[in-house]
């Protein structure tokens, strides 16, 4: 039997006119933008004019992810159909794709198997633009702040302390440090500099967490684009850039609308990196999903230990949001993996692996439960290689949690293969909900980062270097030492050494760095190496994307 890729599976099939999509969640044709046949933006004054309560949100998280794969997206997409299939009223809200990424190792971003967002092609590549208008406002900022110094440096900005990067959508690591501003006088201020990609911009996390224009305009009038010689920070409201920066992403705040192979409609809007920025889609999508279904599906970047703590103590802190449940997605291959099987050999039954990776998959449940206090189910990802006995152990060690495992098998069977996983949605919904906290946002900035390093990763403490300590009585003496701590961290670990596997013990966090984002409204905690502009690896996956002479893309996944 053929197995279709997910190109494949997504071109054949037919998809729904996006007018027809947006009749069935009861959007007004005045609030459609349309961008072709199957893609619009829905204007963000639906938000203003509808009254609805709010339906129940329900996040999507994972394990920490392995080379074997966990299927987080494509959970995500199921879990939608399968709601749907059960007579549910329901809207997907997912990030946007980073080109960066699908042209290098992880691939597309839209799910996978039948159960994907569509158009896929375009979603995965140039989409409605957002990412560009990000780019374009990012290096606008840039601009500016280069050109002040230029003609004449009224604010006295310290070239070395210019903390604001340009950026672009792509790995490439050959623009990490640059020096630019070379050629004599008319050229501009000789400097080092760098370029980040484009979804580890602040811009980008800032769209994401505005709650309208205007929001939108104080955030970025508020980023600190570096120092003054005598150590005083400037803004973009200093150098008068705000309104043209908003008004380069008035279009890209508007959240797209697209639609599942089952044409459930999705919204996918916005993607910060997960292990560099907060990783949600934007909180502008999902008040709007909430108004229109009575169910939202949605998903955060990367293992629990990232996505889901950043969704919950920094986007569900900022708009308010409570969600209803939490679903954990894992598979028995990747429970392996963590229990140092190497991927090879990962179909093979191996309950004594199985038994050693467990941990991980426990210790992020446990997360949700205990320190959340939210409603929980595992979720695990299907593959044929899995065998009864391998199943039959997950579920034990789950249940004696306290929680549930489903099955869910929506990769091959679309909305159907996750009608278990929606029965059981659809009942922790209903539980009683204490949903808090990981940490008092008013404490310390060490006793925040020591909560979320204590309580979430189990590390036994966090330990600061000189130059951290330096940087936190800087933002202790600016008065921004009590906003949300937004770490920066391997995904490939609870710890910050992407070496230590499963649910390591016994060991420490190190904070490097520590970068206000004032315009996001959050601090970033740098730990580990982790790079803010990624690379291309040996073979990029741009190597096997084709078009035909009909503009029909292959090799995207």
């Amino acid at each position: 039997m053929e197995i279709k890729s997910d190109i494949q599976i997504a071109q054949e099939t037919k998809m729904d006119p996006i007018t027809a999509i947006a009749d069935k969640v009861g959007i007004d044709s005045k609030y459609v933008e349309l961008y072709g046949n199957y893609k619009a933006k829905i204007d963000y004054n639906l938000l203003k004019d509808n009254h609805n309560s709010d339906g129940k949100l329900i996040l999507v998280t994972a394990i920490t992810p392995t080379p074997a794969g966990e299927g987080k997206t494509t959970t995500t997409v199921g879990l939608a159909d399968g709601l749907s299939k059960i007579g549910k009223k329901v809207v997907v809200a997912l990030r946007e794709p980073s080109l960066g990424p699908v042209f290098g190792v992880k691939g597309g971003a839209a799910g996978g198997g039948y159960a994907q967002v569509v158009p896929m092609e375009d979603i995965n590549l140039h989409f409605t633009g957002d990412m560009h208008a990000i780019g374009a406002a990012n290096n606008l900022i840039a601009a500016m702040v280069d050109n002040h110094i230029y003609q004449g440096n009224k604010l006295g900005i310290d070239p070395r302390r210019i903390t604001w990067h340009r950026c672009v959508d792509m790995n490439d690591r050959q623009l990490r440090f640059v020096t630019d501003g070379l050629g004599g006088k008319a050229n501009g201020t000789p400097r080092e500099d760098g370029y980040d990609i484009t979804v580890a911009s602040e811009v980008m996390a800032i769209l994401c967490l505005s709650k309208d224009i205007l929001d939108l305009k104080e955030r970025l009038g508020n980023i600190t684009v570096g120092y003054t010689y005598s150590g005083e920070p400037v803004t973009v409201k200093q150098l008068n850039g705000q309104g043209a920066a908003a008004a380069l992403l008035k279009d890209a705040l508007k959240p797209n609308l697209v639609q599942t192979l089952e044409h459930t409609p999705s919204f996918v809007h916005g993607g910060p990196f997960a292990n560099i920025a907060h990783g949600c889609n934007s909180i502008m999508a999902t008040r709007m999903a909430l108004k229109l279904g009575d169910y939202v599906v949605t998903e955060a970047g990367f293992g629990a230990d990232l996505g889901a703590e950043k969704f919950l103590d920094i986007k569900c802190r900022m708009a308010g949001l409570k969600p209803a449940a939490v679903v954990v997605v894992a598979t028995v291959r990747a429970l392996k993996h963590h229990g140092g099987v190497k991927k090879a050999d990962l179909n093979n039954e191996n309950l004594a692996a199985l038994e050693k990776g467990l941990p991980n998959l426990l210790q992020h449940v446990e997360n949700m439960t205990k320190v959340y206090k939210l409603p929980c189910v595992v979720a695990i990802n299907a593959f044929p290689t899995d065998t009864k006995a391998e199943l039959d152990l997950v579920e034990k060690k789950c249940n004696e949690l306290g929680v549930n495992v489903a099955l869910s098998e929506v990769w091959a069977k679309g909305g159907e293969g996750g009608v278990a996983l929606a029965n059981e949605v659809v009942r922790l919904c209903e539980e009683p909900n204490d949903f808090t906290f990981s940490y008092d946002v008013n404490d310390s900035i060490e006793n925040k980062l020591k909560a979320i390093a204590t309580k979430i990763y189990h590390a036994d403490d966090v330990m600061f270097t000189s130059n951290a300590l330096k940087q936190k009585a800087e933002l202790e003496a600016m008065g921004m030492d009590k906003l949300p701590i937004c770490v920066a961290k391997t995904q490939y670990s609870f710890s910050d050494d992407q070496t230590l596997l499963g649910a390591p013990k016994n060991f420490k966090i190190t904070v490097r760095n520590l970068k206000l984002s004032s315009g996001a409204g959050f601090i970033v905690a740098l730990t580990g190496d982790i790079m803010t502009m990624p690379g291309l690896p040996p073979v990029p996956a741009a190597e096997k994307i084709d078009v035909d002479a009909n503009g029909v893309i292959s090799g995207l996944f």
